[in-house]
């Protein structure tokens, strides 16, 4: 009795600790950014306010948050979802995180920006006709605490109302001329540098920014952010209306990152900047990449938001010469060589908001799993008493429940999918990347607090952070540096140890080099329970680890096509053992998918990932042409 009643007194201070410190902390101010989803066509004014505004806030969000979280916007809808109420609401509620929280709601970003100008140094003001200088704005933006605004002499628009009126922002740094020409043309010498035009105004803007601020070391070279720039406002409806990711900079402002919008082909001139010689947009980025590495001492791993904007440019869909997933997977492929990984914001659901602020969010110290073992296999009937498995025509699947690799898809999916009245019916894999507890942190312990016992979790592709493994590994003929294959185990471990993990539950070796005995000795560092590759043999037992080859996506919206799929997969492999990629799928369609399966063959079974990869060891090392990657 004794015992519980000092446990509750501790509780109870520790609390009233937690709840005085928040105390302690300024109001939350609060905007609602909604309406600059409204714009419209042929109103170019709208458009202009939709990103002049959005990208001033995310600005001074990702200076104001960087220490306390006390700006928080509403912006971002999936469908009928309110993202931002949706979680604001979540952790609004008795109990908390922000419970007891004052807030403070601004009618208009002129008056938030008024509120807090003794926050920020300054604005720094770039060009409209060199598109590139948007991005180059907002790497200034976290190193010298600037807001970033777009010149504008338009009486109606944000650089009239905050630069030349109202509050009278400061212009501490301008990428334009006084006289309103492009301080970057393309010719000549980068202004301000000993450095030879590229030809291209649009990379002479980051060499400008590589020259004054990269290789000083004046910023921070383990966050770097590639989202599209303002050519965004010449055709904003090729995708969402949020998908001018601005409301994404936030996050990697308060990390004092770097912004680039560069096309990963050398076969071509970018779609953006078809004057430009061919190759020079991704000379420019492995540059940047280079040096990145460098300052991070071939250790740490660029962690880079985003995703190219396929919807918008380096694609066919921008007149270029290839398809959105080449160019995903020549992207990662380039940033691989360099030891960064992507979290990887693609177009559908790539718009996130207030990173920045919940990047303070209080996580536990560790999200333990439980895994199986052959007792309780035994139990469930999988094994006979003698350790073999039981086989009795069955066929055993998994189900790869994706794609979980960047931060703005768990968060937009958590309300719509995660929260499915369905969810804990039928096991589900749900395949996350750890590394996203970076910037959506809130997400992953709220779907750890709300798992059933049906749900296990494992990492997405390709470990902490998205990369192609492949390109690790020496000798590295794109880069031409040393094997970074230790460095990265050394990044995954913490991530795998914190969140419970031990499972990858895909690698994606796109058009990278498959996995070598030491890219597989990495892995079996931090992911022993098992690996699901592309570009090794169908089965294989590395050491202890558990190797099976990735199989078949299947996305279709119809349950029974997609049963009938399943069904012709597993009777056309010769292992009993089945894994299957789905994309943003809800747990109702998991639970059709199953039913629909169980009627065509009621002897394949969707197992837990435990079991399912525990039993497949065992089957790996009672069969030893598969162990060794002999079945074809």
């Amino acid at each position: 009795m004794k015992k519980n009643l000092f446990a509750l007194l501790l509780l109870a201070l520790s609390l009233n600790a937690v709840f005085g410190q928040l105390k302690k902390l300024p109001p939350v101010a609060m905007i609602d950014l909604q309406w600059t989803l409204q714009f419209q066509r042929g109103n170019q004014r709208s458009i202009n306010d939709a990103w002049d505004y959005v990208h001033a806030v995310a600005s001074l969000q990702g200076i104001v948050n960087r220490t306390t979280p006390q700006l928080y916007i509403f912006l971002i809808k999936n469908g009928n979802a309110d993202i931002d109420r949706y979680w604001w609401n979540k952790y609004r509620a008795p109990g908390k995180w922000l419970n007891r929280r004052d807030t403070i709601l601004y009618k208009n970003a002129v008056d938030l920006i008024w509120a807090y100008k003794n926050k920020i140094r300054g604005a720094v003001v770039y060009d409209p006709n060199v598109p590139a200088t948007s991005n180059v704005a907002s790497s200034i933006a976290g190193v010298e605490d600037l807001i970033v605004v777009r010149y504008d002499t338009d009486p109606q628009s944000l650089y009239s109302k905050i630069i030349t009126g109202g509050p009278k922002i400061p212009v501490r740094i301008s990428l334009i001329n006084k006289d309103g020409s492009s301080l970057f043309t393309g010719k000549g010498i980068i202004p301000g540098t000993a450095r030879a035009s590229s030809g291209s105004a649009k990379d002479d803007a980051y060499l400008w920014f590589l020259e004054k601020y990269m290789k000083p070391g004046k910023m921070n070279t383990k966050y770097g952010a590639y989202y599209i720039d303002q050519q965004w406002l010449k055709n904003p409806f090729l995708a969402n209306p949020n998908h001018h990711t601005l409301s994404n900079h936030d996050f990697f402002i308060s990390r004092r990152g770097f912004f680039f919008d560069l096309s990963p082909w050398g076969d071509e001139s970018a779609t953006d900047d078809p004057g430009q010689e061919i190759g020079t947009d991704v000379k420019t980025l492995k540059e940047i990449l280079l040096t990145a590495y460098r300052q991070n001492n071939g250790k740490d791993y660029a962690y880079l938001g985003g995703f190219p904007p396929w919807a918008f440019k380096y694609t066919k869909h921008a007149q270029g010469k290839h398809e959105d997933v080449a160019t995903e997977w020549e992207y990662s492929r380039i940033i691989s060589a360099y030891n960064a990984f992507k979290d990887a914001d693609a177009i559908g659901y790539g718009a996130l908001a207030n990173a920045s602020f919940w990047q303070h969010y209080p996580l536990k110290k560790e999200y333990r799993q439980n895994w199986t073992t052959p007792a309780k296999l035994q139990q469930k009937g999988y094994l006979t008493a003698g350790g073999k498995i039981d086989y009795k025509g069955r066929n055993f699947v998994i189900f790869y429940v994706g794609d979980y690799d960047a931060s703005s898809w768990v968060s937009q999916t958590t309300p719509t999918l995660w929260d499915d009245p369905n969810r804990g019916k039928v096991p589900m894999m749900w395949c996350i990347s750890p590394v996203l507890a970076e910037r959506v942190p809130m997400a992953l312990d709220y779907r750890r607090e709300t798992a059933t016992a049906n749900d296990y979790f494992a990492a997405a592709d390709n470990g902490a952070g998205y990369l192609m493994p492949g390109m690790l590994q020496a000798p590295r003929s794109l880069s031409g540096l040393p094997d970074g294959l230790d460095a990265w185990a050394a990044h995954n471990k913490p991530y795998y140890q914190k969140w419970g993990l031990t499972i990858t539950g895909f690698i994606i070796d796109g058009q990278a080099p498959g996995l070598n005995q030491k890219g597989l000795d990495a892995y079996a560092a931090f992911s022993p329970n098992g690996i699901v590759p592309q570009k090794v043999p169908l089965t294989l037992l590395h050491g202890n680890m558990p190797v099976l080859r990735s199989d078949a996506d299947v996305n279709d919206g119809d349950p029974k096509a997609a049963a009938r799929m399943i069904y012709d997969r597993v009777h056309a492999r010769n292992v009993p053992f089945h894994w299957f990629r789905n994309i943003l799928k809800s747990p109702s369609w998991y639970v059709q998918v199953i039913a629909e399966l169980k009627k065509l063959d009621p002897n394949i079974e969707l197992l837990q990932a435990p079991d399912f990869f525990e039993l497949y060891r065992i089957y790996l090392k009672q069969n030893p042409d598969a162990a060794q990657g002999k079945i074809k």
